[in-house]
């Protein structure tokens, strides 16, 4: 049998318990020295957020945050973001937070350095040719859910003024860091922690079953996540403080995050776009 596929992957991965503490690091590492936390209006107020903003000042990088994202980001929403970041004078985002601060901080990353409108890039192969390589700033990313593993994938989702879900795509739009701390996870509700876990697994599933660029190394990781989110959602269900199962469920949601981003998704995905 001959095996064939591409795989690219430069994210840096920062991955265990407590390295949340390494936040100042991981800005050096990408570069950053006035970053930008974006999140979404629930994570705001928490108290790991405040914790978060708390260690980037002690460290001298300020507590810069824009929290004004919608649970189904939008336009709108990073219009604001991208106004709030030149005015502040950031060089480099944290995307901090589930699916959707990951991906409109992602978004806003991208489009501080654009000229062109937001859609110009949407879901086009070409799209690089239209932008501005060095208008792309750094991003570090920091989930706090083990679902969505938006902080090893190239994809932002966005709604438009027209109540449409579209996404831009491209390798360029991986976040430079993935700092992932399963003590961030530790309180999130029980109902969005089996949301969350079920949108890793239909990841996992998709990539695996993708008939457009599946290969043995997305198979692979594809497998291992379902592992790791299988054997573990049930733990963490019945003990929300288990923290060596939220470990797992938050690398099993990386993994299939990566598995997927590189075989692509299905049909799921595709209808999911209209219904939310």
């Amino acid at each position: 049998m001959s095996l064939v596929g591409n795989w690219s992957y430069p994210t840096a991965i920062k991955f265990g318990a407590g390295r949340i503490s390494e936040l100042p690091g991981a800005c050096a590492d990408a570069g950053i020295t006035r970053p930008l936390l974006v999140t979404d209006k629930g994570l705001a107020p928490l108290p790991i957020t405040q914790s978060t903003l708390d260690i980037l000042d002690a460290a001298g990088l300020g507590r810069g945050l824009f929290a004004d994202v919608d649970p189904n980001p939008n336009e709108k929403n990073l219009e604001a973001g991208v106004k709030a970041y030149l005015e502040g004078g950031h060089d480099g985002v944290i995307a901090f937070g589930g699916g959707s601060g990951l991906d409109l901080a992602t978004a806003l990353a991208f489009m501080v350095g654009q000229t062109r409108p937001i859609w110009d890039f949407e879901d086009v192969g070409d799209w690089w040719t239209r932008a501005d390589p060095d208008g792309i700033h750094p991003i570090v990313a920091v989930p706090t859910t083990a679902g969505t593993g938006s902080e090893v994938t190239w994809v932002s989702v966005l709604t438009s003024e027209s109540h449409e879900k579209k996404a831009v795509y491209a390798p360029q739009l991986l976040p430079d860091v993935a700092l992932l701390d399963a003590k961030l996870t530790l309180g999130m509700p029980r109902h969005i922690t089996a949301a969350t876990a079920l949108d890793a697994m239909v990841h996992a599933i998709e990539a695996v079953t993708s008939r457009t660029r599946k290969n043995p190394i997305s198979d692979g990781m594809a497998d291992k996540a379902l592992v790791l989110l299988g054997q573990n959602l049930p733990i963490v269900m019945e003990t929300p403080s288990d923290l060596s199962a939220r470990e797992a469920m938050l690398l099993g949601a990386t993994l299939a995050g990566m598995a997927f981003i590189n075989a692509s998704v299905g049909a799921i995905h595709a209808l999911s776009y209209p219904l939310g």
